[in-house]
């Protein structure tokens, strides 16, 4: 048995201890500056130890943005830069190449590749990025392309969403990450990003990846102009498409970073904001495996106490993040493995290194290999 106590929290414990689903209205009660927040992150513990135990994963990986110049103008971005913006950049091969070489160096089983949609940059640019990785560096596994470079290779080329997949797939796509979902509501993701791809096209994405035998990722972007309701929704429609498909493997809750951008008046969700949101979202998420606490946004402290309030997993070693560390994020770039298994063991986890699909990654000096998938409740 639990040991809240609060008579608000009384009907959606009852939920939660019988391994009920939640409501939308469940969600958005969770929200209330009443309902107290250790005793949230109390049910959240509970759920993430029925899924995971006291596992606590982390990978060593790599990010790779072959370019920052973009066609669209997303008022939350400050990673984009106009084609004749000095900060602008655009990749070619041996730059792409010695990114994948140093990540070999350093052991990295993952390389995590978006970016800008360049105004001159062909669909056959977009491909090679992974094609020259994969046939370089076979090994390294492929995350790459969010549903909103998906849908732009789609315009370009004037093909459906699953031929895109299934030619970068040939190319060496391994899965997918989970951006570019921000917020799904209309009445929000017209006002932060108006014309990228809808949420129809994002889902359209992620299922016809699904049904192709990928898996991936899911993400939420919260703390700008969305209100709790928006949050829940949300929730809801990726908990809508995860039991269709079952191809979502983690859901990463993304705090929005407003400095450099066009929404730079609001302020950052704080720290309580950021374990609320984690906690809220591994009890409504009850049909996604994992919740990631990325440390890159939520600051490595926060991070490392969300293992207490639904995480199970605190991402990587993350060398060479741009996209948040743009709009403000003041975390280090890179953690090294040996501080990302204090921080877990200091948290009270067992450590387990793991790879993009969850195998267990076992390690000889500088040599890896990966095991059996990691059971999850």
């Amino acid at each position: 048995m639990l040991r809240t106590s609060s008579p608000i929290l009384q009907p959606i414990r009852e939920k939660v201890e019988a391994g009920e689903r939640l409501s939308l209205d469940d969600g958005v009660l969770l929200y209330q500056r009443e309902v107290p927040l250790p005793e949230l992150g109390e049910l959240a513990n509970l759920v993430r130890e029925r899924k995971n135990g006291n596992f606590a994963y982390y990978n060593i990986n790599t990010h790779l943005n072959p370019t920052n110049v973009c066609v669209y103008r997303c008022t939350f971005c400050a990673f984009r830069a106009d084609l004749r913006d000095e900060k602008g950049y655009w990749m070619n091969d041996e730059q792409i190449l010695a990114r994948g070489q140093e990540a070999v160096d350093a052991g990295s089983t993952e390389m995590h590749i978006v970016g800008g949609l360049h105004h001159q940059a062909k669909y056959d640019w977009y491909r090679r990025v992974l094609s020259v990785l994969h046939e370089a560096y076979p090994e390294l596994h492929l995350k790459a392309w969010t549903p909103v470079e998906i849908d732009w290779f789609a315009r370009q080329t004037q093909k459906p969403i699953r031929w895109v997949l299934e030619d970068m797939i040939d190319a060496g796509l391994g899965s997918l990450p989970g951006g570019g979902a921000e917020i799904f509501h209309p009445e929000v993701r017209q006002q932060i990003c108006e014309h990228k791809a809808d949420s129809a096209r994002w889902f359209e994405t992620h299922r016809t990846a699904h049904e192709l035998g990928l898996r991936s990722n899911c993400t939420m972007l919260y703390g700008h102009i969305e209100q709790p309701y928006h949050r829940i929704d949300h929730l809801i429609r990726l908990r809508d498409l995860q039991d269709e498909t079952g191809g979502f493997q983690t859901f990463i809750p993304l705090a929005f970073h407003p400095d450099n951008t066009g929404l730079s008046h609001i302020t950052k969700p704080s720290g309580p904001m950021d374990l609320r949101t984690m906690a809220i979202s591994r009890l409504m998420l009850d049909n996604v495996p994992h919740m990631k606490a990325y440390w890159i946004m939520l600051g490595v402290g926060t991070a490392q106490v969300a293992l207490a309030y639904g995480a199970d997993d605190i991402d990587g070693t993350v060398r060479h993040e741009l996209i948040y560390h743009d709009a403000g994020a003041e975390t280090p770039e890179i953690l090294s493995v040996e501080a990302i298994r204090r921080l877990i063991e200091e948290a009270g986890r067992e450590p387990v290194e793991r790879d993009t699909l969850y195998h267990r990654v076992e390690r000889d000096g500088s040599q890896w290999q990966t095991g059996a998938e990691i059971a999850v409740g």
